[in-house]
């Protein structure tokens, strides 16, 4: 098992920012570059998700939410000419959904 300081490490290591929520949407967790990419930084740690977003956006979070908690493990949130935005979900070992994080990928060239 991997502690908590090695995991932090891990996740601080990774050059996209990282913010870990839970099923209600409250952030739990955010790695160096979220804390850095968002205007706020670390001060939103254990506030809502959805009071960062717009209405139509807290629609879309919480019909992926909903998706995540059906079963599905990811789904495609955004995408613009710089990258796409997935919505995935963390389960604990009993398959039961924990929260959920956005994945970023760079878009696909053409």
């Amino acid at each position: 098992m991997i502690d908590g300081t090695l995991m932090g490490a891990i996740l601080d290591s990774l050059k996209d920012p990282l913010l870990l929520t839970d099923t209600d949407h409250v952030i739990r967790y955010m790695n160096k570059a979220a804390i850095q990419h968002y205007e706020e930084g670390e001060s939103l740690i254990g506030r809502s998700l959805l009071d960062c977003h717009n209405e139509r956006s807290q629609r879309i979070i919480a019909e992926v939410l909903g998706a995540l908690q059906a079963g599905e493990e990811e789904r495609l949130l955004t995408e613009d000419e710089e990258r796409r935005i997935y919505m995935r979900a963390v389960r604990g070992a009993d398959g039961s959904l924990l929260g959920y994080y956005a994945r970023y990928e760079p878009a696909a060239r053409t």
